[in-house]
């Protein structure tokens, strides 16, 4: 008996020496190190180490247990239902196609964007026009009186939506308790903080644990979780990388603030494909859906100006038609600029060399500026037979026919490679009224162009591309 009780004593010791321990977690991808070290061993990101104290030991065994449901057994992978996932609609036809037909029950999701973007006007505007769902609203770094504020320029009729103000993630989870919501809305989730965690709200540590309770939450209680999120200089979501892959989705709110337009980019979804894309209008009374890019992107066509070029793109899964400008001009201060907007710098550069190598083109005593109009941000590489014409436009200064676009990927040996979905190209233009498209040769296979009203002009090198577009 004195030896079960002396060893009853040793083990809970035992169980408050082994409580903590300090750990150091990276800032940057969430790597765990036992020690302090200047550099990161797993991204090379320097200074990037933070000191955490984690509990171990006994209470963290019982922890985990508790973490997972009783009811949890294993099952063959053959019996398992392959029904697709309930939907909740959010009625906004752009932003239910990001997130894969619309807002999976359980699910947590992450918006980010820029300061000022918009993100906390689309939330709010799509939660206030949601019908037969009950949603709160919690915000951490406006009042009430300036969510009603934003609230007042946006149409709606009438809304189940409850606002709270709030930045202490234990009486957040009150207020769920009390409302019972069928969406949660947490505007940020750099400004929510918990008493279990010893650190200012924003941190790493802070950051990270919140985003785990509320994931407990969501699938716990079949509740979706929208989370609202900063991202830094370098457009990357704010706080840990880690924070990327708690989430079930995550979309990034894009565009400039001095432009009409902003793009929903899907980038994670579990539930959904990460290829979708959809295009707002900030307008006063908020964002406005845009149905047709093209018409918005080609309302003011320059007839008479040298420099654009009119290029058919996808993002996404839309075909859209957008505007490339470009201007050339001889280099004043002996270095040439080398710039663009919207368009990888370095890609532009190696059209450049290809232009100067294959071409025959001399463009390294100029400046090249380039740019997407519309404030876009486009990677998609059928651009690029757009972006070398508008180039050689700008510099003989002599006019694209305004009813001429063209798709098609250029090549180090000048040659122009195919593109995906050409068919899909092709129509846009054709509907926008365009009388001819330059697409790449390899892409006529098994092509019928005699079924669009368009006329399809096939080339194989950059040589033929130019001949035709420039007599």
């Amino acid at each position: 008996m004195i030896k079960s009780v002396a060893s009853i004593i040793l083990a809970a010791q035992f169980d408050i020496m082994a409580k903590e321990k300090t750990i150091f977690l990276c800032n940057d991808c969430g790597y765990e190190s036992p020690k302090w070290a200047g550099k990161c061993p797993s991204c090379g990101a320097w200074n990037s180490l933070v000191e955490k104290r984690v509990r171990t030991g006994g209470s963290g065994g019982a922890a985990l247990q508790s973490s997972f449901s009783a009811q949890s057994q294993p099952v063959l992978i053959d019996t398992v239902s392959t029904d697709e996932l309930p939907r909740i609609s959010m009625g906004d036809a752009e932003l239910d196609r990001v997130l894969g037909g619309g807002l999976v029950p359980g699910s947590l999701v992450l918006l980010g964007g820029e300061p000022g973007i918009g993100k906390s006007t689309l939330i709010l505007q799509t939660v206030l026009r949601l019908s037969g769902q009950r949603i709160l609203y919690v915000s951490g770094e406006e009042s009430v009186q300036q969510i009603k504020l934003r609230a007042n320029r946006i149409e709606y009729s009438q809304s189940q939506c409850m606002i709270v103000c709030e930045t202490q993630l234990e009486t957040v989870f009150t207020h769920i308790k009390n409302v019972q919501p069928q969406i949660v809305i947490i505007d940020s989730i750099q400004t929510m903080c918990s008493e279990t965690v010893d650190s200012s709200p924003g941190s790493m540590s802070q950051v990270r644990e919140c985003t785990a309770m509320l994931l407990k939450y969501a699938k716990e209680n079949n509740v979706p979780v929208i989370l609202i999120g900063h991202i830094t200089k370098d457009g990357a979501i704010a706080g840990p990388k880690i924070l990327e892959h708690i989430v079930d989705v995550v979309i990034q709110f894009e565009g400039d603030q001095h432009h009409l337009y902003r793009v929903l980019r899907s980038i994670k979804n579990r539930f959904g494909s990460t290829a979708e894309l959809g295009i707002y209008e900030m307008r006063r009374e908020g964002l406005r859906q845009v149905n047709n890019p093209s018409e918005l992107l080609l309302s003011e066509r320059h007839s008479g100006m040298s420099g654009v070029a009119i290029a058919s793109a996808i993002e996404g899964v839309s075909p859209f038609l957008i505007e490339v400008q470009a201007l050339v001009g001889s280099a004043v201060y002996g270095t040439p600029q080398r710039s663009s907007t919207g368009f990888d710098t370095r890609r532009m550069n190696m059209l450049l060399a290809v232009l100067e190598k294959r071409v025959g083109f001399k463009l390294a005593q100029k400046d090249v500026y380039l740019n997407i109009a519309g404030g876009l941000r486009v990677n998609d590489p059928a651009i690029d037979l757009s972006v070398i014409s508008a180039i050689l436009s700008s510099n003989m200064d002599v006019e694209i026919e305004p009813t001429v676009c063209m798709a098609g990927e250029v090549g180090l040996s000048g040659e122009i490679r195919p593109v995906n979905r050409i068919e899909q190209r092709i129509a846009e233009a054709a509907k926008l009224g365009f009388s001819r498209i330059i697409v790449p040769k390899s892409n006529m296979k098994g092509l019928d162009a005699s079924r669009f009203a368009i006329e399809v002009k096939p080339v194989a090198k950059v040589e033929e591309a130019f001949r035709l577009i420039f007599g």
